[in-house]
């Protein structure tokens, strides 16, 4: 009788063949040399953490981390991303070595799903994390590494989208007044329910000019040159320093020679609550999520007891790859099979093809039900049967 999900995976975790595994390879080594060029040091954290300290900081959503327990009943969980254990070694292990620290990682997080929608419960983020500089230029550097990256992995078509919490936080608490009421608009955001979300603000207890500014707020995406728009939607100090922040942030991207590859988007809303400043996200053209999304998180330390600044950002490689249409490698392997009373001269040639940088299978044909079907994958075959070596392509 078979056993129940003998085949089966858990929800959202999925396998990687041979010929996806090479290519991912490919991809994440282009991606961690060009994050190296660029000084960023690699560093790995544990894959279980306590819940109090990196779960609870993590600002992903409680039903979404795997959770349990271990022998001293602490609750532990299944890192659910990347930031948030970095922020607590630099909190800790690294607070005497000086800032600002330029770290990186390449790793898999896991997100518990309801049901798998696209969505995976375990992927593989490679990212940066620029800590102790508060300064515009570190955002803009950000954003211009996230470009070289998708440009160094022949990613054709994608966009940058930039905006800023702090725009989006200022004018809706100016307008509705409270902090409940804007969650509710910023949700609409979030979930990109544009059509719900000028629904709502019709329903609203507000004065039609008010529900104007918030209905404009819906334009503020495309060209930079929107910014100018945006103040005049304002009334108040809110959003003003965000829009101040975008406009020396665009001169920094044209120093860097990227505007072509980034657009405004004041609407843009994280899942992640520490974000506190510019935030973005990056899409191409085929896929239907974004495939990595960054920004300033300046109050996440305050959860590990210090006072720090920092920005960064996350690429999902799975979505990458998508968004590249990367092929399957097959790899290319030299095959040898060989005869009991040859094995010493098809493992000395073996072993030469190895020192050469070559990939070599050893199979001894006693162990082979179809030579045919054995050697059909193989770039190049010898045989070592009998008493000659035998070559073919």
């Amino acid at each position: 009788m078979t056993k129940p999900f003998m085949f089966e995976k858990p929800l959202g975790m999925r396998d990687t063949l041979p010929s996806l595994y090479e290519a991912k390879k490919s991809v994440r080594n282009k991606m961690i040399r060009e994050i190296g060029q660029w000084g960023y040091q690699f560093m790995e954290t544990p894959t279980l953490e306590y819940y109090e300290t990196v779960g609870e900081a993590s600002a992903i959503l409680d039903q979404q981390l795997f959770k349990l327990l271990d022998q001293q009943g602490h609750t532990l969980v299944l890192r659910p991303d990347m930031t948030a254990p970095i922020a607590r070694v630099a909190a800790s292990r690294l607070k005497n070595d000086g800032y600002p620290q330029r770290l990186a990682y390449s790793t898999n997080v896991f997100r518990a799903q309801q049901n798998e929608a696209g969505r995976p419960a375990e992927f593989e983020q490679i990212g940066t994390e620029c800590i102790g500089d508060r300064s515009i230029s570190a955002d803009a550097e950000m954003i211009a590494l996230m470009v070289s990256l998708l440009q160094k992995v022949n990613v054709k078509t994608y966009t940058i989208a930039i905006g800023h919490i702090g725009f989006l936080h200022g004018i809706f608490l100016e307008i509705v007044g409270t902090e409940e009421r804007a969650a509710t608009l910023r949700r609409f955001l979030y979930e990109k329910n544009y059509v719900g979300y000028r629904e709502h603000v019709k329903q609203l207890p507000l004065s039609s000019i008010d529900k104007r500014r918030l209905l404009h707020l819906l334009k503020l995406r495309g060209d930079f040159s929107n910014i100018q728009q945006a103040k005049e939607v304002l009334e108040g100090e809110a959003g003003k320093n965000a829009l101040e922040d975008l406009d020396q942030l665009w001169t920094m991207l044209k120093a860097y020679g990227v505007t072509d590859a980034v657009k405004l988007d004041l609407t843009i809303v994280s899942h992640m609550s520490y974000y506190t400043g510019i935030v973005f996200e990056s899409y191409a053209d085929n896929v239907g999520f974004p495939i990595g999304n960054g920004g300033r998180y300046d109050k996440l330390f305050e959860k590990f007891d210090r006072e720090q600044s920092a920005t960064g950002f996350g690429i999902n490689l799975d979505r990458l790859l998508e968004a590249i249409e990367v092929k399957k490698l097959e790899p290319v392997i030299h095959g040898i099979l060989f005869s009991q009373e040859r094995r010493m001269e098809a493992i000395a040639f073996a072993n030469q093809k190895r020192k050469d940088g070559e990939k070599v299978i050893l199979q001894d044909i006693a162990g082979v039900e179809n030579v045919d079907a054995c050697t059909a994958s193989f770039a190049e075959v010898t045989f070592f049967l009998g008493k000659t070596r035998k070559e073919s392509e």
